[in-house]
């Protein structure tokens, strides 16, 4: 397997090339001290594996591995001081979290895990979207708020979806699904996270599973039971439930006074 090693400690990517020296079937192809060095070699290195810390610099090994969730990407291990980002890293869907120092037999743990993974896999095209590599210099420039965008995948490739476009967000297992006209596209998250991430807009959660932009809310009507219909600027309905019909109904309330009282 070839393998790269990200980690902004100098002293970290030593003892982890010298640990990889000792296996027969691993090859380390690159080291680097940042994320974006890292994602910018991608293409050309083509690596396996990627031994990936969490803290550095202005972009994270966290935003590092949501920036590789497209088909193919290569499997991602966790090496930190940090426990506390043990269950992040597993929501990345990485293979495993070696917590910093680590003795051989982890080592070895971690590898059987890794070798299991890999042969299960068929051959992965790592072509790296140029929008990913775009969104975390921007990123590290810390620009968030100038234009708040998304990362998402449709059709196996990487788009920035900006936040005021996205109609409707609904939860789809691991991942959301931003609805956009009609078009769809899939990000690795949760409906809380990505709440957090559409904050610049007025975001309402009209039942468990999705949320609506209230920009692109078009018409609102009612069932026979009392929930609510919405229908968005590109055609899409969704249907409110009765846990959130309080709610819903507070904020309709806001832009039309009276016109659906119970």
């Amino acid at each position: 397997m070839k393998v790269i090693i990200v980690d902004d400690e100098a002293a970290a990517r030593k003892a982890l090339r010298e640990r990889c020296a000792g296996e027969h079937d691993i090859e380390v192809v690159g080291e680097y001290a940042d994320a974006e060095s890292a994602l910018a070699a991608l293409p050309a290195r083509s690596p396996d594996l990627i031994f990936l810390d969490v803290k550095m610099g202005k972009v994270s090994g966290m935003q590092l591995a949501q920036a590789l969730e497209p088909h193919g990407a290569p499997i991602v291990v966790f090496v930190t001081a940090f426990d506390r980002y043990a269950l992040q890293a597993f929501e990345v869907n990485a293979a495993d979290f070696l917590l910093k120092p680590f003795d051989r037999e982890r080592f070895r743990t971690m590898l059987r895990r890794v070798r299991e993974r890999h042969a299960s896999r068929s051959t992965a095209s790592y072509q790296i979207a140029a929008a990913t590599l775009a969104e975390l210099k921007r990123l590290s420039q810390g620009r968030l708020e100038t234009r708040p965008r998304l990362l998402a995948e449709t059709g196996g490739a990487l788009h920035m979806v900006d936040v005021a476009q996205v109609e409707l967000v609904t939860a789809d297992r691991n991942y959301v699904v931003l609805t956009v006209g009609k078009e769809t596209f899939h990000a690795r998250s949760t409906l809380i996270s990505a709440e957090e991430s559409m904050r610049s807009q007025p975001m309402l959660q009209i039942n468990r599973s999705c949320m609506v932009n209230v920009n692109h809310v078009r018409q609102v009507s009612r069932t026979a039971r009392g929930d609510y219909v919405f229908v968005l600027s590109g055609g899409t309905t969704v249907t409110s439930s009765e846990r959130f019909r309080h709610k819903v109904r507070e904020r309709i309330g806001q832009f039309a006074v009276g016109a659906f009282r119970d």
